[in-house]
């Protein structure tokens, strides 16, 4: 796709930008929301759901507006119809994102999907990648790093990216910590529906940006307003 993946975008290379992001505070909502729509369509709006199985951040591509879809569907499998059900399959994903009753019991749900987006949206928090064991003792793992804080309206600010000093509010940034805390919780029943963490940041969202606006976009147009997005191919 035009802009390449999300993930090239929140770790760029130092010699591009000085390996610092360029991705702005409401751009990563703007595209932290279509993921989730992207993801919510695939469980909620299709029989029987879709379960991507392979969710992360460089399988979010970017359109020429910067518009977020979601993409690589080689692991997908078609989850049970029946709620509550799972599906028992092969232990197959990205280290860092694999939900870990999946890890430990090959059961596959939407739920393991709902993880894999809660890793992202801490990587669109932080910075960080998910696994980085150069990082000090207790770091080296993302959620096992920020989980014990996202809660804690003290701790939240600790674990925010650099980058974007200056451009949020606490309380919207205690939001999306509250979310991202949900959806990576250890026990599957614990965490929401992707429709629930849809409507959660729609009021997050609250001025149409220009998605393009980063920096030096090379895109030189001003995008529709995003709206829901269909899954990428």
């Amino acid at each position: 796709m035009a802009n390449g993946g999300l993930q090239e975008h929140l770790y760029p290379t130092a010699g591009s930008c000085g390996g610092v992001s360029k991705l702005d505070w409401e751009t990563r909502m703007i595209m932290a929301l279509e993921a989730a729509r992207g993801l919510e369509y695939l469980h909620e709006r299709v029989s029987p759901p879709v379960i991507h199985r392979d969710f992360k951040s460089s399988n979010i591509l970017l359109d020429k507006n910067f518009h977020a879809k979601v993409s690589d569907f080689g692991l997908a499998k078609l989850g049970p119809e029946k709620a509550g059900g799972h599906v028992s399959t092969r232990v197959l994903g990205t280290q860092g994102y694999v939900a870990p009753e999946y890890a430990l019991t090959g059961h596959l749900t939407t739920k393991s999907d709902v993880y894999s987006y809660g890793v992202v949206l801490l990587e669109l928090l932080t910075g960080r990648v998910p696994v980085d064991m150069k990082r000090p003792p207790g770091e080296g793992v993302l959620v096992s790093w920020a989980l014990p804080k996202l809660t804690d309206r003290e701790k939240v600010v600790q674990i925010m990216d650099p980058a974007l000093e200056g451009q949020y509010s606490m309380k919207d940034a205690i939001q999306v910590a509250a979310i991202a805390a949900m959806c990576v919780q250890p026990e599957a029943d614990y965490r929401p529906l992707m429709a629930d963490v849809v409507q959660s940041l729609v009021p997050l969202v609250k001025q149409k940006k220009t998605a393009s606006n980063i920096g030096n976009s090379s895109a030189g147009q001003t995008p529709k307003p995003p709206g829901t997005p269909e899954a990428g191919k």
